[in-house]
């Protein structure tokens, strides 16, 4: 049997064998599309599922893959759209099979707040149908959303060997897992799933995302580089290029390229006069934050995102969010912004009970505390609030390489607040995680340098400099 007649839909079934209870051949067709363009970060996937649904409003899966894919979005004007396509499925689910029963209940529990009970109902429908690839997104996605580390691998890794090349959507499973194993620091299995991936769907931006972690991680800024550029003109006009963008900026900040940096920033992340979202505007401040850490002079670019901001200033939906607001705010010296932000999270900690609570509670609040503090040229205060939380990082969500900015947040602190021994150690990690950055090795100069030991800073900045030189 060839591989399309092995993976040609059979009666209420989708092309992977999954079941579907509204069976018509469009909508499933419909639906098809709109997932792949979710998966391949292309084209507008709620409007094509909008377009299915308008000819199909009994189509259940469709109304439920437009409110699990809206749970990614994580931003309240998304909300009440969210929340209406649940109610649209719920109109309609006597008519469910179990796994859209679970589906189901997954964004019911999104809209409670209960983001890891909603992992866990899509879960339950991978245990059910592991070729649900809805289901494996949704998962994926979230736990990285959430942090979970492990569950960004283990989740793909669970029915993995139940896809082969021969399953429409393998490429985009081997992206999952790709991402996971370098989360897990797997780098060499990582790369291999992502290039793979590569090879059957060049276009695949999530996989050219998993590579160019494992390049970050392992700090090969040069390859990393070529990597980017060579894969460019696939993925730039994708609707995930801006991150991958960031991603290029990185490579460049750690060889101290801060003018290349400054044009990827000018030219893919300002998103001035354009709608843009929140994606968008979480990148191009965390890459503002890490241009000041150095103490790049980026001129008004944050008042244009701090104006960005500032409608969600009392948002409180993921604290992920909240820390970027944050660094606009005080990049910018929006008091009365940092002030709103603040209350309405501390309030939020105190009457509310959700996932995003213990995120915000843990991890969000002294984060946002602590970039006010380094704003203010507390560095010392900045330090005490960040040096108990260093290894909690992970609540707060997002990818290392993401996360990496509060640590580097800390060590620069330590280093204006003048607490070189506590800088030297933190540098020395650093240094040792990935010993090809120029950054790094700069920073265990400066703190010898400021223990007065002159001649190891000279010594270590000699290494950064030919580090920069090749």
């Amino acid at each position: 049997m060839d591989g399309s007649s092995r993976n040609a839909p059979r009666p209420g079934h989708d092309v992977r064998g999954v079941p579907v209870s509204y069976a018509h051949p469009d909508a499933l067709e419909g639906l098809e599309r709109a997932l792949e363009m979710s998966l391949a970060f292309r084209g507008d996937a709620v409007a094509e599922i909008d377009r299915v649904l308008a000819d199909h409003p009994d189509f259940l899966m469709g109304w439920l893959f437009k409110a699990g894919w809206l749970t990614q979005a994580m931003e309240t004007r998304i909300y009440g759209e969210m929340v209406a396509a649940l109610a649209e499925a719920e109109k309609r689910a006597g008519m469910a099979n179990e796994r859209e029963r679970l589906h189901i209940a997954a964004v019911r529990a999104w809209v409670r707040g209960d983001f890891f009970g909603a992992v866990q109902e899509w879960e339950k429908a991978l245990v059910l149908h592991p070729r649900d690839l809805l289901a494996l997104e949704l998962v994926h996605l979230t736990d990285v959303l959430l942090g979970d580390v492990a569950g960004q691998r283990d989740a793909v890794a669970r029915v993995f060997t139940l896809w082969d090349e021969g399953v429409p959507g393998y490429e985009f499973v081997l992206g999952f897992y790709s991402f996971g194993l370098e989360e897990n620091r797997d780098f060499a299995l990582a790369e291999e799933m992502g290039r793979q991936a590569l090879c059957i769907r060049p276009d695949n931006p999530y996989a050219v995302h998993a590579v160019s972690h494992v390049m970050e991680m392992n700090g090969r800024q040069a390859g990393g580089i070529r990597f980017m550029r060579e894969h460019e003109a696939r993925w730039g006009s994708s609707n995930f290029a801006n991150h991958l963008w960031w991603h290029t900026a990185l490579f460049h900040l750690d060889i101290e390229e801060a003018e290349r940096v400054m044009a990827i920033y000018d030219a893919h992340l300002n998103s001035e006069g354009k709608a843009g979202d929140r994606y968008e505007e979480l990148d191009a401040a965390a890459l503002l934050w890490r241009l000041n850490l150095c103490g790049v002079d980026v001129g008004a670019r944050w008042r244009h995102l701090a104006d960005k901001w500032e409608p969600a200033a009392q948002d409180t939906l993921y604290a992920f969010n909240d820390v970027h607001a944050m660094m606009a705010f005080a990049a910018d010296d929006r008091q009365a912004a940092q002030t709103a932000l603040l209350t309405a999270n501390e309030r939020y900690v105190e009457s509310a009970s959700d996932a995003n609570v213990a995120m915000s509670r843990e991890i969000g609040m002294p984060f946002c505390l602590a970039i006010r503090d380094f704003q203010q040229g507390a560095y010392g205060a900045c330090v005490d609030r960040l040096l108990p939380v260093r290894y909690m990082t992970h609540r707060l969500g997002g990818s290392f390489a993401q996360r990496d900015v509060i640590g580097w947040t800390l060590l620069e602190s330590a280093l204006r607040a003048k607490r070189f021994d506590l800088a030297l150690g933190l540098a020395n990690e650093r240094a040792m995680l990935k010993p090809t950055s120029a950054q790094n090795w700069r920073a265990v100069a400066r703190a010898f340098r400021g223990l007065g030991d002159r001649g190891r800073a000279d010594r270590v900045e000699a290494k950064a400099d030919s580090l920069i030189a090749g």
